[in-house]
């Protein structure tokens, strides 16, 4: 069953660049900035943080005292009386704060409803769990990012096995991800055509990043940070990381920091806070899967065919498709999968390229299908990434006239 009521507002969203790990963001408190970019873009847009009746964070590294989730950033932007939780599905967290949104307006417990996502991969805690029983008391630590992308919880894997877990699966050659991955970069830099108009569409730049208390200013953003010059020839000259491989450095992406957000809302009220009132945005159709053991890359490929399913199309009426893609191989495998042309998909970037900072991933994604459509003259669009625990979420949004 589709969401009969529910519209994101056109325009009424936004997305940081996204830098590199210990990159121009590395020193910002993640949720303390997204409260700081949400209150400058609601002024930019003259829309009152009290408006919202519900708030949604999705956010999946730890902070200090982010404890209270939601509610702390929501105040910090001025939204004092506003209640909201926080959610986290790793890098399918983008999709999945989409979906808890989506489901308190449909049901009516909202009204208005702000969706962010924040996360900083840069200068992950470290958490030390007590343990008084331990060999001299002593518990575990863990460093929250890089240690559990390098170790699953279930298989002791590390993410990247599961790239070349998908590969073998597929019969994907180390030549088709380059490929797929050059292509990418040519996409990306339509984006920046024409003083970066495609970007600057939902992206406030130059954008001026604070200091860690927010009273000056640090230093000026003008875009991404982090991506990388890629040609063919290059990419080439990487070894895979796996001896006998196919995943190198090359085709896969790059930790990062960042922040996006999405203002959701009952069709009634979509109109007031849209930059573009004659434009109808819907989300009509979510997917959520779950793949065999340390096949990650495969589950965006069923939860995509359930996102479809639920909003009662077929792969052949989509118009733009946009991925979170890790790794080269997830855009592969999806393509084989569907049938489709891998080389048009991801048109104006992807997560491959401009780097992952897990939650605000998919978002930022969502929001450029959406600009995509747009200047397509509408139609469906199709979002879908995996995130740890070999799960994938997906979302088919509908943009038209209203």
């Amino acid at each position: 069953m589709a969401f009969s009521n529910v519209e994101i507002p056109y325009g009424a969203y936004w997305s940081t660049p996204f830098t590199k790990w210990q990159g121009s963001l590395q020193h910002l408190h993640s949720m303390k900035f997204a409260a700081h970019v949400a209150k400058q873009e609601l002024a930019k847009r003259a829309i009152d943080p009290e408006i919202f009746d519900s708030g949604v964070l999705g956010i999946t590294i730890n902070q200090y005292q982010s404890f209270n989730g939601a509610p702390w950033p929501l105040h910090e932007l001025g939204a004092t009386r506003t209640p909201g939780h926080a959610i986290n599905q790793v890098c399918a967290t983008g999709a999945r704060v989409l979906f808890a949104g989506a489901t308190e307006v449909d049901c009516g417990l909202s009204d208005v409803s702000l969706i962010m996502t924040a996360d900083r991969c840069s200068n992950g805690p470290n958490i030390y769990y007590p343990n008084p029983r331990g060999i001299g008391g002593q518990g575990k630590t863990e460093d929250q990012v890089f240690y559990n992308m390098m170790n699953d919880c279930v298989g002791g894997h590390s993410m990247l096995q599961t790239g070349e877990n998908v590969a073998k699966r597929f019969d994907i050659t180390r030549e088709e991800l380059d490929d797929v991955t050059v292509r990418r970069y040519e996409q990306y830099q339509d984006a920046l055509k024409d003083d970066q108009a495609f970007q600057k569409r939902f992206m406030t730049l130059p954008m001026s990043v604070p200091t860690p208390n927010f009273k000056k200013e640090d230093t000026v953003l003008t875009g991404d940070e982090g991506v990388f010059p890629t040609t063919l020839e290059g990419l080439k000259k990487l070894k895979p990381i796996i001896e006998g491989g196919v995943v190198t450095y090359g085709n896969q992406t790059h930790p990062a920091d960042g922040n996006a957000a999405v203002i959701m809302c009952r069709s009634e009220r979509a109109q007031e806070l849209a930059t573009r009132p004659e434009i109808k945005v819907e989300l009509i159709g979510f997917g959520q899967a779950r793949d065999k053991l340390a096949h990650m890359p495969a589950a965006p490929i069923e939860a995509s065919k359930r996102a479809l399913a639920m909003a009662g199309i077929e792969m052949k009426d989509v118009k733009a498709i946009k991925t979170h893609n890790p790794f080269a191989v997830n855009d592969v495998a999806l393509a084989k999968a569907f049938s489709i042309d891998v080389m048009e998909m991801n048109n104006f970037g992807c997560s491959l390229i401009w780097g992952h900072p897990q939650g605000p991933t998919g978002m930022r994604a969502i929001i450029e299908l959406i600009e995509e459509l747009v200047l397509k003259g509408g139609g469906y669009g199709l979002f879908t990434g995996c995130a740890a625990g070999d799960t994938g979420m997906a979302t088919v949004v509908r943009v038209s006239d209203r």
